[in-house]
């Protein structure tokens, strides 16, 4: 393995990432007016509290049920700061809860719509626009966790297929970005959608994995097929460690299938916060090294955004936790996982996904010390928490991709709810940005 980037080169492009952040816009953690996600970053059972809340918001049928819920919640605290104190005042006289559930109505709202940008495809395609002719590319993702029933799955791939329709020929109408649209390995799709097997079937288990993959298979097949007539990108999500050989085992053996070596666009996710992603990156590109394909598969790397369940799901068994569980040891990982992808191309296309400034400017300056372009490195971020990071990156001349969620509440409130843990996590970047963390501490190496 080549040697990695010096650390004055991850150190200049730190800066310069960091002189291009735009001036004046709020930072996520400063957005919500009542300013409870700054309060719940600094108290657990505020913050378990709060998210207890967002949970139930789409059962409640009424403010004064919205009130009560949000009281009910607050009152488990035991120093509740000033203006909860307030809230749970106000609880007490029926007007009141009515202002109270108004105000818990409205920012939750807020919060979704930070997230989510739009409850359909055809209402987020605006947006979608918008942010191709600033020079953002995009990843669609239909909210809607898991399913129970054969139909529910049927009803996901349906919304697939018709995701990749409509955001593929609203997109024949965007201006030309040369940018987005070639790397040094061929075309790249401008529709792009994120799917979920568990999402595709009812059977996903890891005590029957097969039984989940021959229920997924047919409807996966189904989105590959569309996605290759539509010249789209389709791009399976990894979701929690007891799913993840079951979903690795199925991507790969359909890539191998001989309708699939010419297309389309495809790619997976990579967890580094597992312990074993590293055997696993070994296994993915053993894989597609053995069957060629006209189009690389794209490696998506991510840090992963399920440690909370995989700690409290192994401690629960008696496990070891298959994640580090020193945020330091995860981010040695992913630069490790970093380089190996950019020297694996062209077997692959490299996806960088990640909020953290010393992540992202240890990729671009990895990049360079290999002699890769710019343009053959794509990073990613996710829509309400990167956005200052996006509006950087390509200000700089990088390519980026945001992941865009689409749900109504009902079907969002599972992803609103790991994104507000995020960006409240006290180990987040995002976290320290904001408290005025010297940016030489912020690009230290891990």
């Amino acid at each position: 393995m080549a040697s990695g980037p010096s650390e004055q080169d991850i150190r200049a492009v730190g800066s310069a990432l960091a002189r291009g952040f735009p001036s004046g816009r709020a930072h996520p953690l400063k957005a919500l007016d009542d300013k409870a996600m700054d309060l719940a970053s600094q108290d657990e059972q505020l913050k378990a509290a709060l998210f207890r809340f967002v949970d139930v918001v789409p059962a409640c049928r009424s403010l004064d049920d919205l009130a009560r819920h949000l009281s009910g919640f607050l009152t488990e605290v035991d120093e509740p700061p000033p203006p909860l104190e307030v809230a749970i005042r106000m609880s007490s006289t029926r007007a009141g809860r009515t202002a109270l559930g108004a105000a818990a109505a409205r920012g939750v709202r807020h919060m979704a719509h930070r997230f989510i940008v739009g409850e359909s495809p055809q209402a987020a395609l605006g947006v979608l626009e918008s942010l191709w002719k600033r020079g953002v590319a995009t990843s669609m993702d239909l909210l809607g966790e898991a399913t129970v029933t054969t139909a529910e799955a049927d009803r996901y791939a349906v919304r697939c297929s018709e995701a990749l329709e409509t955001v593929a020929r609203a997109a024949r109408a965007w201006p030309p970005r040369d940018l987005l649209e070639r790397d040094a390995q061929g075309p790249l799709p401008r529709a792009n959608l994120s799917v979920k097997v568990s999402a595709l079937t009812p059977l996903l288990r890891p005590d029957a994995p097969e039984r989940g993959q021959r229920d997924a298979l047919p409807r996966l097949r189904e989105l590959l097929r569309r996605a290759k007539a539509l010249g789209a990108h389709l791009h399976i999500d990894m979701e929690s460690f007891d799913s993840r050989e079951a979903i690795t085992d199925l991507v790969l053996a359909l890539l191998r299938e001989d309708e699939f070596r010419d297309g389309p666009s495809t790619g997976v996710v990579l967890q580094a916060y597992l312990r074993d992603s590293p055997e696993l990156l070994d296994r993915i590109l053993d894989s597609i090294r053995a069957t060629p394909r006209a189009t690389p598969l794209v490696v998506r790397l991510v840090k992963g955004a399920y440690w909370d369940h995989e700690v409290v799901d192994a401690r629960q068994h008696g496990w070891e936790p298959p994640v580090f569980e020193v945020k330091k040891d995860s981010d040695r990982n992913f630069e490790t996982l970093t380089r190996r992808l950019l020297e694996a191309r062209p077997d692959v296309r490299v996806a960088i996904a990640s909020h953290n400034l010393r992540s992202v400017a240890h990729a671009v300056a990895a990049n360079r010390a290999l002699g890769g372009s710019d343009a053959d490195l794509e990073l990613q971020v996710l829509r309400g928490l990167g956005d200052p990071l996006q509006d950087a990156l390509a200000a700089g001349g990088l390519r980026v991709r945001t992941y865009c969620p689409v749900g109504d509440l009902v079907s969002g409130m599972a992803y609103l709810v790991r994104r507000l843990l995020e960006n409240t996590s006290n180990d987040s970047f995002l976290a320290d940005q904001a408290k005025g963390v010297a940016l030489d501490e912020l690009l230290a190496a891990p």
